[in-house]
């Protein structure tokens, strides 16, 4: 079938459309297949990459389905991946907790429901796992259905490391309040300066230093501790510090709390930071060292008087010190110490002057010793020298490698010892003479010494003292001697008192035998106890004898006393009598006597009169002698007692031609006594005055006050006595050579004595005599 060119055309026209629709169906085609592999291909690249990151995104549907990479159930440590979201806690130890999980479900809801973004964190309590949940509305194009879309992030590294630096910060913070603490409470005054010089801090030492009121109140003052020292400030030396980066240590003077105290201060550059100092106080350090010097140098002059040589070596061998006692033994040439003499030159120069023992090889001989330097304990040996002399030498090594020696001149404790053991031979050949019994008991209780006798005055056996007993022992041996054998106790009583208890104890013991002993105990000065021992048998019978004739001598006595009372009252009834009786006729009651009667009368008065103060003198001697005396004191004025006993005796001493004077005044004070009795004795002294002094005499009273006492003088200058009268006056009996009464001066001594006083009588012969009362 034949075609018209049109729809040949037409056809051709079709069919160039085809193929140019075909061919762009198959370019287009083309393109699509490589978008969709390139989108593939980034899907998986954005798939990857979620995987790699650090952050898990999770997809939270309405119905509570979920959808999230398997990473997060190894993250939450679940058996398998999670579909829903209450699957995220699994149990103890699995996943969430319960309280976590119901806190997430509840900013979810509320995301979906409002659109409002959240952020959670939670740390897994098994896992110690730390996450934070940062959730949003998701887009329409992700979720339309108004999903919520979760980021999850693991910041478990980041929160161990915040952890740790938190706990390093705080760390840090502790110890730099530790540090300020111990800066402010330091005992010394420290301080921190700026680059420019300034303080900045002090602590509280340094405000207390200065009497500040504050630390501000320093900052702010810029008040310096350390005063400019060559004119450089504080702050300069400081400064000079820091530029040459080194530290800086000077001893300055400062005054603190009103003292002039020596500092030892430092500045301390801190870098580019500023300048730290702080000043220790030195001034104990200082005067100990200038007492230690002044030690030293007492030390070496006190050395010097001691008459043991003292020399000191130091660690290079050479002499130091040597007081003049060593230089004098070992003939030191002059200057030794100061040109440091070596020790093997000292004991060259030494042996020189033959100050070293013989020895046959001398160099072998010093090089030996000369090791004493370096050995470990002290050294000691004995030189004989050729002169006689014996010399102990003791070597002390010293820490420091030096040391001392001491050189001692025992050539005169040789000889003492010598005396020593002579004078012990000696001692012994005395003891053994001597007629007591002696032993000399340790403090242990051990028999040290004991002579010849000790052992048979206690009937023991010499060889049990060979032995040294015990005091026990020898006390055991001693008890069957005894007459109480229980008594042997009383011995070692008084052996303790002398070794321990160091004073002396006595006693007396009866033996077996009959015989008495008398035993005492005396520390001796040595530590030890001496035990006397004496036989007074003989002596306890003389005793015995004199006790009994001293018992007859006191009966006798009391006889006589008893005698001489019973006598004075039989004495009172007929001078009773006679007296009334010669008064009656003096009154003329029986008539009218003559003249020559009349004085026959007054004869017999007068003489009744003494004979009856004679007996009353006899009665109160008798009763002041058996302490019988009655006294009836009371407060005396002394200068009125005395004109009273004056003028009861002035027309004696007018008929007797005599002055008295009486020294005194109420200022001479008063004392407590009888009047009756004092005036008696007063009185005796008095009359035997006034009888002793011949016409145109002088008797003296002087009363007086003497360290609180009462003193009556009485005075004369009569004929006195010489001392075998005075010795006679004292005694109770008439003196037929002088007119003084027989009883006066000693019943005036008994009645003074009874005052609690003394009287004192001075007499020479044709001088007078002169009693001293004395009363309290």
């Amino acid at each position: 079938m034949d075609l018209s060119p049109t729809a040949l055309t037409l056809i051709g026209v079709l069919l160039a459309a085809w193929t140019v629709a075909a061919a762009w169906a198959v370019l287009w085609s083309v393109g699509k297949a490589r978008r969709a592999e390139s989108g593939r291909r980034a899907a998986r690249q954005m798939a990857r990459m979620i995987e790699e990151a650090p952050a898990i995104p999770m997809l939270v549907r309405v119905d509570g389905r979920i959808e999230v990479s398997d990473r997060l159930a190894s993250w939450l440590d679940l058996d398998k991946p999670p579909k829903f979201l209450s699957e995220l806690s699994a149990g103890p130890g699995k996943g969430l907790t319960e309280t976590q999980l119901r806190e997430l479900e509840l900013l979810v809801r509320t995301t979906q429901k409002t659109a409002a973004p959240f952020r959670m964190v939670a740390t897994q309590p098994g896992a110690q796992r730390s996450m934070a949940f940062r959730g949003a509305l998701a887009d329409p194009q992700v979720s339309p259905g108004g999903a919520a879309l979760v980021w999850i992030f693991d910041f478990s590294d980041s929160e161990a490391e915040i952890a740790r630096l938190r706990a390093e910060a705080h760390r840090a913070r502790n110890d730099f309040a530790a540090l300020v603490g111990l800066i402010e409470a330091a005992p010394m005054p420290m301080w921190f300066r700026g680059e420019d010089g300034a303080l900045r801090l002090v602590n509280q030492a340094y405000v207390d230093a200065v009497g500040a009121d504050s630390a501000e109140a320093v900052v702010d003052g810029r008040i310096e501790l350390v005063e400019p020292v060559d004119g450089l400030s504080a702050a300069q030396v400081a400064s000079q510090a820091a530029t040459q980066k080194m530290p800086i240590e000077r001893i300055v003077a400062a005054t603190i709390g009103g003292e002039r105290r020596a500092l030892r201060v430092s500045d301390l550059p801190l870098g580019s930071e500023g300048v730290a100092g702080y000043a220790v106080d030195i001034e104990e350090m200082e005067e100990l060292g200038r007492e230690f010097r002044a030690f030293r140098e007492a030390q070496r002059q006190m050395l010097d008087q001691l008459s043991v040589g003292v020399a000191q070596f130091d660690s290079k061998r050479q002499l130091v010190f040597a007081n003049q006692p060593f230089g004098r033994i070992f003939a030191l040439p002059p200057g030794a110490v100061g040109i440091k003499l070596e020790f093997e030159r000292v004991l060259s120069g030494a042996r020189e002057a033959g100050r070293t023992p013989e020895v046959r090889d001398f160099p072998a001989w010093r090089a030996e010793h000369a090791g004493w330097f370096t050995s470990g304990g002290t050294r000691e040996e004995a030189w004989p020298l050729s002169d006689g002399t014996h010399l102990r030498i003791v070597a002390q090594p010293m820490p420091d490698g030096g040391m001392v020696l001491i050189a001692e001149d025992r050539t005169e404790q040789l000889a003492l010892a010598s005396t020593r053991d002579t004078l012990l031979r000696t001692r012994t050949a005395t003891f053994d003479s001597l007629f007591e019994a002696l032993a000399v008991f340790a403090p242990d209780g051990k028999l040290q010494l004991w002579n010849r006798s000790f052992a048979g005055t206690w009937g023991l056996e010499p060889e049990l003292l060979d032995a040294h007993p015990s005091a026990e022992a020898l006390l055991a041996a001693i008890a069957p001697n005894l007459h109480r054998p229980g008594q042997s106790s009383l011995i070692g009583e008084t052996i303790r008192a002398a070794t321990l208890d160091r004073r002396q104890r006595a006693g007396r013991i009866a033996l077996a035998d009959g015989r008495t002993l008398e035993y005492a105990g005396v520390p001796l000065p040595d530590g030890n106890g001496l035990l006397t021992v004496l036989d007074v048998t003989a002596n306890e019978q003389a005793e015995s004898a004199l006790r009994e004739r001293n018992q007859a001598l006191e009966q006798a006595d009391q006889v006589k006393t008893s005698f001489l009372a019973n006598m004075s009252y039989e004495f009172r009834t007929p001078l009773t009598s006679i007296g009334g009786f010669a008064e009656l006729l003096h009154s003329g009651v029986a008539g009218e006597l003559s003249d020559q009667a009349h004085d026959y009368v007054a004869a017999i008065l007068e003489s009744v009169e003494r004979l009856t103060a004679q007996v009353e003198n006899v009665l109160d001697l008798s009763q002041s002698e058996a302490g019988l005396m009655p006294l009836n004191k009371e407060r005396l004025e002394l200068f009125g007692f005395a004109a009273q006993l004056v003028r009861e005796r002035e027309k004696a001493i007018l008929d007797a031609g005599l002055s008295l004077d009486l020294r005194g005044s109420k200022a001479s004070g008063t004392v407590q006594a009888d009047p009756r009795q004092l005036g008696k004795a007063v009185g005796l002294i008095l009359d035997n005055a006034i009888a002793a002094t011949p016409a145109g005499g002088k008797v003296l009273i002087d009363l007086a006050r003497v360290q609180g006492a009462a003193r009556i003088v009485v005075s004369d200058n009569g004929r006195g006595m010489s001392k075998e009268e005075l010795a006679r006056s004292l005694r109770p009996g008439a003196d037929p050579g002088e007119r003084r009464q027989g009883l006066g001066i000693p019943l005036a001594r008994q009645l003074v004595e009874a005052h609690g006083g003394r009287m004192e009588i001075l007499s020479r012969q044709g001088e007078g005599t002169t009693v001293t009362i004395t009363l309290p």
